[in-house]
C-alpha cells in the first residue's frame, strides 16, 4: 500500500484540485465524503479538510466525525475545513464584513510555523469566502493574516491541526505548493514516491496477482484512457486480453483503419468491428441529444456483448475508468445533476456478468499521460485531444445521417490536419467541428448556394473543468475556413465558437 493523504469533501469545487495538487508532489492521496470516512489505517499520513459551499452556521452544513482524526493525525482544514475546527472548538465564525473573494496577500506570517515555513512576506493568496473566523479559542495560535483577514492561518496548541482561510491549491496562491509541500512532506512526513514508473510496476503485479490466467476484455476506443489500461493489462496477462474497437460510423475520418493499425504495432490482441450501419439505424429520426448518447450506448452494448460472447470463458470486463469519474459517483450529494449522461462507473449491464478491472481507476487524467509516457506510449496518442464516446453524434446537432456524418468528417478533417500543420494541435486541449440545423445562403461564382454551417471550437483548459476559448491566429483561422469551403460539398459558411466553460460547455450537446 501507498503512505496517503486523506482528503475529505464538503463539496467543494476546488477539491479535485488539491488532490491533483497533493499527486504533484508524488505523493498518492484520496477524496472520500466527510460523512464515509474510510478505515483508517497505518498508511494514512494525515488528513485535509476540503472547502465547502455551505457556511458551518447552516442548519444542513455538512459535520464530519473527527473524533478519531483531530489529534491523532496532522490536519489541515482549509476554508471552510478552518472554519469547521474554529467554530466547533468555541470560536466564532461570521458572516464577512468585507467579502473577500479573490487575490489577497498576507500581511503577517509566522515564520517559525512548520506550515509557513519558506512563505515570503507579502504572498499572494486567493480568498474564497463569505465568512469568516471573527475570534478563535484560546489554543489556537494566529501564524498568517491579511490586512482584511487576522486569521488567515491557525495552529492548535500541542497539535499538528493547521487552518487556512485560503486556498493553496488554485495557480493565484502563488506560494501555494509551498504550503502544500510543508504540510505534505515536512509535517506529515510523507516520501514522495508516487511516481508513474513506482505506479506501472505496482499496479502490472498486482493485476498479475488479481487476474492470474482470468481471460479479460477491453474495449478500445483510441483514447488515451482505454488506450493506457491496455497496455498495462496487456503486459500483465499478454494474449489473455482481448481488445475489441467498434467503428460506430461516428469516428473521426480513417480513425478506424488508422487506430486498428496502432493498436496492432503495439502488440495488442484487439478484433475490429464494423457496426456502422447498426449504430445508423438505431440513430434514425433521433434529434435530441440525451436521446442519441442514450441509443449510441445502447448499441454499442449490444455489439460489444455479442463480440465479448465470442470469446470463450471471459471472467473479467477492463475499462479505462479514471479517478474524477470514481469521485462524481461517490460525491458527498450522490453523483452530481446529469448535465449529460458519462461512461458509468461500474460498466456494462448486470446480465454480462463480468467482474470489473480498471487499472487506472485511482489517477487524474494528466497522471493517466505520465503513466502512458512510462511505458512508452508514442506522442501521438499521448497527446490526442480528448473525444467524445458518442464521437460526431454529439456534434452533429439534430438527427445523424449518413452524409452528415460524410459533411462532418471532412470538415473535422481539414481542421485537425491544419492545427497539426501549423503546430497548434498540442497548444490546445481540445478542439473540433459542429454540424449546425442551420443552412445559409452564400454565392459560389455565379450561382446563389443554401448549404450547411459548422462551427469550429477549440479550447485551452488543463482538465476540462474549465475551460477558455483558445486565441487561434486569424490567419490559421481564415485558411481553415475557405478550405472548408472551397473542398467540402454541402458546406457554405464557417463559425468560430468563442465562449468560454462554464457558462458554455466545451461540447455543444
Amino acid at each position: 500500500m501507498h503512505q496517503t493523504i486523506l482528503i475529505l469533501d464538503f463539496g467543494s469545487q476546488y477539491t479535485q484540485l488539491i488532490a491533483r495538487r497533493v499527486r504533484e508532489l508524488n505523493v498518492y492521496c484520496e477524496i472520500h465524503p466527510f460523512n464515509k470516512i474510510p478505515e483508517l489505517t497505518s498508511d494514512i499520513k494525515g488528513v485535509i479538510l476540503s472547502g465547502s459551499p455551505f457556511s458551518v452556521r447552516d442548519i444542513n452544513a455538512p459535520y464530519p466525525d473527527l473524533s478519531k482524526i483531530k489529534g491523532k493525525f496532522p490536519l489541515l482544514g482549509v476554508c471552510y475545513g478552518a472554519q469547521f475546527l474554529s467554530h466547533t472548538n468555541g470560536g466564532e465564525v461570521l458572516p464577512s464584513t468585507i467579502r473577500e473573494y479573490g487575490r489577497a496577500n498576507l500581511s503577517f506570517i509566522n515564520h517559525e510555523s512548520d506550515l509557513m515555513k519558506g512563505m515570503t512576506d507579502g504572498s499572494q493568496v486567493w480568498m474564497s469566502h463569505g465568512d469568516t473566523i471573527l475570534t478563535v479559542p484560546t489554543d489556537f495560535d494566529i501564524i498568517a493574516s491579511t490586512s482584511n483577514v487576522r486569521v488567515s492561518a491557525f495552529k492548535i496548541a500541542n497539535e499538528q491541526t493547521y487552518g487556512i482561510q485560503f486556498h493553496p491549491e488554485v495557480y493565484h496562491s502563488t506560494e501555494g505548493m509551498n504550503l502544500l509541500q510543508n504540510f505534505v512532506v515536512n509535517i506529515c512526513k510523507c516520501e514522495q514516491s508516487w511516481t508513474p514508473v513506482s505506479f506501472v510496476e505496482s499496479t502490472i503485479s498486482e493485476l498479475k496477482q488479481k487476474l492470474g490466467n482470468d481471460k479479460v476484455v477491453l474495449g478500445l476506443s483510441g483514447g488515451v484512457d482505454s488506450s493506457v489500461a491496455a497496455i498495462l493489462l496487456h503486459k500483465a496477462i499478454g494474449s489473455n486480453l482481448h481488445c475489441i474497437f467498434v467503428d460506430n460510423g461516428l469516428l473521426r475520418k480513417n480513425e478506424f483503419e488508422d487506430v486498428l493499425h496502432s493498436y496492432e504495432n503495439m502488440g495488442l490482441n484487439v478484433k475490429g468491428v464494423d457496426a456502422k450501419e447498426l449504430f445508423y439505424n438505431a440513430l434514425k429520426g433521433i434529434s435530441e441529444p440525451e436521446a442519441k448518447r442514450k441509443a449510441i450506448g445502447k448499441t454499442f452494448i449490444d455489439v460489444f456483448d455479442i463480440e465479448s460472447h465470442r470469446i470463450e470463458d471471459v471472467k473479467w470486463l477492463g475499462q479505462g475508468t479514471i479517478y474524477p469519474d470514481v469521485i462524481e459517483s461517490m460525491s458527498v450529494n450522490g453523483p452530481s445533476a446529469t448535465i449529460k449522461s458519462h461512461h458509468n462507473v461500474g460498466g456494462l449491464p448486470d446480465y454480462m456478468k463480468l467482474k470489473i478491472v480498471e487499472p487506472l481507476n485511482t489517477l487524474f487524467k494528466d497522471e493517466v499521460r505520465r503513466v502512458g509516457k512510462a511505458l512508452g506510449l508514442k506522442d501521438e496518442l499521448l497527446n490526442r485531444h480528448p473525444f467524445p464516446g458518442p464521437g460526431l453524434g454529439i456534434r452533429i446537432l439534430g438527427d445523424i445521417t449518413p452524409e452528415k456524418v460524410r459533411i462532418l468528417q471532412e470538415v473535422d478533417h481539414i481542421y485537425i490536419e491544419e492545427l497539426k500543420a501549423q503546430n497548434l494541435y498540442t497548444k490546445v486541449w481540445q478542439a473540433g467541428a459542429i454540424l449546425l440545423p442551420v443552412q445559409s445562403v452564400g454565392v459560389m461564382g455565379d450561382e446563389r448556394t443554401y448549404e450547411q454551417v459548422v462551427a469550429l471550437r477549440a479550447v485551452s483548459s488543463t482538465d476540462g473543468m474549465t475551460a477558455d476559448w483558445s486565441h487561434l491566429p486569424y490567419e490559421f483561422l481564415a485558411k481553415v475556413s475557405s478550405d472548408i469551403i472551397n473542398k467540402v460539398k454541402g458546406v457554405n459558411r464557417v463559425v468560430y465558437d468563442i465562449s468560454s466553460k462554464p457558462p458554455a460547455t466545451i461540447e455543444w450537446e
